[in-house]
């Protein structure tokens, strides 16, 4: 028997998860079926893998699972549904999430380094609450593509893949308290974030040095003391943003950022 309609995240001993929780509610219809494997199954594949056969779970679906723990290293996920899977502190360094459902997982202390995430959903993502503290890892990780409403603040996403993701919120789905990205603080450093839809998010003091920000979407971001030294902002809107303190030193492509005449407090930027 199928079931429809929507499902709140599983909150065991998990202080602090209620928001976050509601948040995956507003944005994640139920999955048709239960996952395909146990928790123990998954656990079994992945140990009898080895470099020259990593494990295969393309398109399983894997929902609702305790995946807590597990080295996912180049293991393939492509298409998987991870769907409310409990993911803390695993490893999916150099793994294949592209086209992943990963919408609700717990991702506290999870490594993403070098993983493909692209076109993968990933929205109200958890990543507070229970004993690990850890930040997710998406250094150099591929999320091009990607559509993620998720508070990530002081996460490393340096020389990540990002370009045209879709961070940006979507005031139509506000009606359930959908909240933004909080991407504060988080390390882009030399980042790609070309094409990418960051509209509304919170990206103060995030270190964007380097990084590839043609055409981005920042309207009514708010990049009070952010740092895009050496970026490339060309044709990157940045109506209604907010640029108090934020930092433009040595920014290419300036001359051709659009909505700069309309962005809040320009005159205390940094150029």
């Amino acid at each position: 028997m199928t079931r429809a309609g929507w499902r709140a995240l599983p909150l065991r001993g998990a202080p602090g998860v209620a928001f976050a929780a509601s948040v995956a509610l507003s944005f994640v219809a139920l999955s048709s079926q239960a996952a395909e494997l146990t928790a123990d199954q998954v656990r079994a594949i992945v140990a009898h893998a080895s470099a020259a056969a990593p494990a295969d779970l393309a398109r399983k679906d894997l929902s609702d699972l305790d995946l807590s723990n597990i080295d996912f290293a180049g293991a393939n996920l492509a298409g998987a549904n991870l769907f409310a899977s409990r993911l803390v502190s695993s490893n999916f360094s150099g793994a294949n999430l592209s086209g992943a459902n990963l919408n609700g997982t717990w991702l506290m202390g999870a490594q993403f380094a070098g993983a493909n995430l692209s076109g993968s959903s990933m929205l109200g993502l958890v990543i507070l609450g229970g004993a690990v503290t850890a930040r997710p890892n998406f250094a150099g990780a591929n999320l091009s593509g990607v559509r993620m409403i998720a508070d990530l603040p002081n996460t490393d996403l340096h020389s990540a893949n990002l370009s045209r993701a879709r961070l940006g919120v979507d005031i139509r789905n506000q009606g359930m308290g959908q909240m933004r990205t909080d991407l504060s603080n988080a390390k882009l450093a030399g980042a790609n974030l070309e094409g990418a839809d960051l509209s509304r998010s919170s990206m103060a003091f995030a270190d964007l040095r380097g990084a590839n920000l043609r055409a981005a979407n920042f309207f009514a971001v708010k990049l009070a003391g952010a740092n895009l030294s050496g970026a490339d902002v060309a044709d990157a809107n940045f109506t209604e943003a907010d640029l108090d303190g934020t930092v433009f030193t040595g920014a290419k492509g300036l001359d051709a950022a659009k909505g700069m005449d309309k962005a809040a407090n320009r005159e205390r930027a940094v150029y």
